[in-house]
This record gives structure tokens, C-alpha cells and sequence, in this order.
């Protein structure tokens, strides 16, 4: 995969110094989650020494990576701003606007978006404009994920998950690195507070030591969810299995006929039971390995 978009790509840098319109374009790449770990064993990656993956709330599924690159706009350097996804449409707008291409009446009217302008946060490695972002809220459990209700949102410095983090919960690290490997301490509350600036692996819980913090967070959590949409959740779809394709991920809709007989073709009813797993082998989870034994599901609400 990695290959076939390094070619890719090549090809449309090399078009756009071509057509002479480089200069005028930004590349940005970025990513929606953290790799995948601790559910489909044949397919994983290390988000280390961030804990948890894709599906979690710690840092391994919310934080990734990503570079922009605009000639002659970007000097280069390193920004830890806090920038959520939902940045990027104010950001291009602004630069469209700057460019002249929109005028600041312009007659294109949207809603109110979540994201702020980050430019200059981006090209001069300035403060970003945003101090708070929500991480998720959500009520259903998840395939390989949480088994009740959970809910996160950073604010400055802080992070809050009530619920649960994960699964996946624990450190992942690639071969070789084994200082600090699946390590979880006990969720007796399931409220869990983290500086991260101070402790990006979240590996110390300080929820007992700062309530105040913990209280006006989870009130921030109640005003959002109490205007929040109701949830549009797909039902699963099995054919979507990477085992279906030689455990790579990539698009099935149309793919159906090819899938081999035997696995997991399209059914009517798609989620075979409460969590939509299947064939799925998560691999057992240290921190929440008792979580239906100990913990009431109907007890957290937002």
C-alpha cells in the first residue's frame, strides 16, 4: 500500500509541477485514527509509546500524525498545537479567502462549524486557536472495543474518559521494545483523568487527586452530548473482514462475488450478536479482562 501511494503521489506532484500550479497548492497529509491493535490478530501496528489503538480514547487512537507541505508558504518545522480533524474545511477556507478566490461576504453560507482557522498554528508554530476538543461520545459498544457506555474530551492540558479508554487499553510496542508492555492499573471508578502534557502514555490516573477538574469536565461532556445528534450506527457487515483478502484492508462493496466461499458473504441479518464480532479473536485485554463481571452497564450516563 505504502508503495503504491508513494507512486501515486509522485504522479500528482509531478503533474502539478507540470501544469505550473505547485505553487499554488498545499498537500496535506492525515489520518482519522491510531493503527489498529488487539482485535484482528494477523492485522496490527504499534502506536507506541502511546497506549491503546484505533477504537480507544487514549492517546494511541486519537493522536496521529500528519505534515502539510506548500512552497515558499512553510518554513520547516514541528508543531504539537492541538488541532482536531474538523480544523482542516476553516483552515483551507481561510487560505482560499486570502487568495482572493472567496470574498469575505462571500455568498456561500454554511451552519456554524465545529473546527477553527489554524494557519498560523500550522505555518508559524504559533499557539493554536482551539483549547478544548470532544474525543467521542458514545453509548453503543463496539467490535473489539468498549463493552459499555464511554465518553472522552481534552481540555488544555487535561483529558477525561468516563467509561472506558479502551479495549485496546495497553502499550503496543513494535519488536524489540519491551521497557514498558501492557501495563494497565485498576478502573475502579472508571473515571480517568491525565496531564498530557506531563504524561503523554497516560500511564498515571489523577483523578482522585484533582475532582474539581474532573467534575467541570464531565459537565463540559453533559452540555455537548445534551445537543448532540441522534447516532446513525451501519449495522455491521462481515464481508468487510480483512480475512476475506488475504488480511488486507480495502474496499468490499464490490468485491461481494469475489469473496471466497465459506467466510462471510453479505446476510440479511449482519450483527450476529451484541457486539458485531464474528470471527473476530480479539486477544484478551489486560485492563478490562473482568469488565462484565464488575462493573453494572446500565451505571454510567452522561
Amino acid at each position: 500500500m505504502v508503495s503504491s501511494m508513494d507512486e501515486g503521489i509522485g504522479n500528482i506532484t509531478k503533474a502539478l509541477e507540470n501544469t505550473g500550479l505547485a505553487e499554488n497548492t498545499i498537500i496535506v497529509f492525515s489520518s482519522d485514527n491510531g493503527g489498529n491493535v488487539n482485535c484482528v490478530k494477523e492485522v496490527t501496528s504499534s502506536n507506541y509509546p502511546y497506549r491503546g489503538g484505533k477504537r480507544a480514547l487514549y492517546e494511541g487512537g486519537v493522536r496521529s500524525p500528519s505534515f502539510v507541505w506548500a512552497r515558499n508558504r512553510i518554513s520547516s518545522l514541528r508543531s504539537d498545537a492541538m488541532i482536531h480533524v474538523t480544523d482542516w474545511l476553516p483552515t483551507f477556507w481561510s487560505l482560499a479567502s486570502l487568495q482572493g478566490k472567496l470574498s469575505p461576504n462571500n455568498p456561500i453560507k454554511t451552519k456554524p462549524l465545529d473546527g477553527v482557522d489554524q494557519w498560523l498554528a500550522i505555518s508559524e508554530n504559533l499557539p493554536s486557536n482551539r483549547t478544548e476538543f470532544v474525543i467521542n461520545i458514545d453509548p453503543k459498544p463496539i467490535a473489539c472495543g468498549h463493552r459499555v457506555p464511554h465518553a472522552g474530551i481534552r481540555w488544555k492540558e487535561w483529558k477525561l474518559i468516563i467509561g472506558q479508554g479502551g479495549p485496546p487499553s495497553g502499550w503496543y510496542p513494535a519488536p524489540g521494545v519491551e521497557d514498558l508492555v501492557n501495563y494497565c492499573g485498576p478502573h475502579d471508578s472508571y473515571i480517568e483523568l491525565y496531564n498530557i502534557i506531563e504524561d503523554p502514555s497516560e500511564t498515571r490516573n489523577v483523578s482522585d487527586k484533582f475532582p474539581d477538574i474532573v467534575q467541570m469536565l464531565t459537565d463540559k461532556i453533559k452540555a455537548y452530548n445534551a445537543t448532540a445528534v441522534p447516532m446513525g450506527n451501519k449495522k455491521k457487515d462481515p464481508a468487510s473482514n480483512p480475512r476475506n483478502f488475504n488480511y488486507t484492508w480495502m474496499p468490499w462493496m464490490d468485491m461481494v462475488d469475489r469473496v471466497p466461499v465459506g467466510t462471510y458473504p453479505l446476510k440479511d441479518d449482519l450483527f450476529q450478536d451484541e457486539y458485531g464480532q464474528y470471527d473476530i479473536e480479539p486477544t484478551m485485554d489486560a485492563c478490562f479482562a473482568d469488565d462484565e463481571t464488575n462493573l453494572d452497564m446500565n451505571s454510567i450516563e452522561f
